[in-house]
């Protein structure tokens, strides 16, 4: 017979004696991963995954069909990732990523909000694609969104693996660095939700909020601790310290910081799928701060299989 552990707090879960592996930022092929809803709950499953928490980019299409797939042994976090901007006290405009977990979808404001953001990252990838098209690469931006799902934002990983298709680059890796990063000709700015509006909204639809890869440098600009502070005090729930472009030293500060802040530490893959040589499990979240999250959701539930 299986043994069981129960965590503190009660709430009724219980967890295998052992390794708990939880990984809480994956994405589908409803944002820019390749896996579908369902095959990513599938290889989660065969990854050895106790949690997973599909999260993708600005929408919550893939649920239901992630949550149609989940079987014994698993358990799915519903979320998503969203886009959002944050000021520093240097003025300057930072984008950051928030990842938002177990609210209710048919939140009005957050719903508006979700569509307004698809609308323009759609809008944003075929003006990319059409720069691109019209200095001669071979890319159709009717076929680059035409792949897209309908309810899917878009974005620059569907421009990249269009040139991945085409030969340009060999990965979607190459493509950023050399056409659709900041900075580079084929880039275009986006206008991203300020993140302070988006932690309230989530709180508002009973969902908790972590601050997505908060010191991945290599990645552009981040916000410093006085940042993080201020959101915590604005009710962010916690900050993902495990992750792939986080170092071993990046790592240890962000511990420290989730600590003096009392906020949840977590572990992360930021999976995609054939889009990242990330596997999923590759980072993972401690059950007892998952356990944290949990209790302070009310919005939506685990799923268990």
């Amino acid at each position: 017979m299986t043994k069981t552990l129960r965590p503190s707090g009660g709430g009724g879960r219980s967890f295998r004696l052992g390794a708990v592996l939880i990984d809480l930022h994956a994405h589908s092929s409803q944002s820019d991963g390749t896996d579908t809803p369902a095959a990513l709950v599938s290889a989660a499953s065969a990854a050895g995954l106790d949690v997973v928490a599909l999260t993708d980019h600005d929408t919550t299409a893939g649920w239901q069909e992630a949550i149609a797939a989940v079987r014994p042994g698993l358990r799915l976090v519903p979320g998503a990732e969203l886009s959002c901007g944050v000021t520093d006290e240097a003025g300057r405009t930072i984008s950051v990523h928030l990842l938002a977990y177990l609210f209710d979808p048919s939140s009005p404001a957050l719903g508006r909000e979700q569509a307004r953001l698809r609308s323009e990252r759609r809008a944003r990838l075929r003006m990319m694609a059409e720069r691109m098209a019209a200095d001669g690469f071979p890319v159709d931006p009717d076929d680059v969104l035409g792949r897209l799902p309908e309810d899917a934002p878009g974005g620059r990983p569907h421009l990249a693996m269009a040139l991945v298709r085409a030969g340009v680059v060999n990965t979607v890796d190459e493509a950023f660095a050399r056409f659709l990063a900041a900075g580079n000709d084929y880039y275009l700015p986006r206008t991203d939700t300020p993140v302070e509006a988006a932690i309230e909204m989530i709180a508002e639809a009973g969902g908790v909020t972590v601050l997505a890869h908060p010191f991945a440098r290599s990645r552009g600009p981040v916000v410093d601790v006085r940042v993080i502070a201020g959101l915590a005090a604005r009710g962010l729930t916690g900050i993902e310290v495990d992750h792939p472009d986080h170092d071993t030293v990046t790592r240890d500060d962000l511990r420290r910081i989730a600590t003096d802040l009392s906020l949840v530490g977590t572990g992360s893959s930021d999976y995609h799928g054939a889009n990242k040589a990330i596997r999923l499990g590759q980072e993972t979240t401690a059950p007892e701060m998952f356990d944290r999250l949990v209790e302070k959701a009310s919005g939506a539930r685990v799923v268990v299989g």
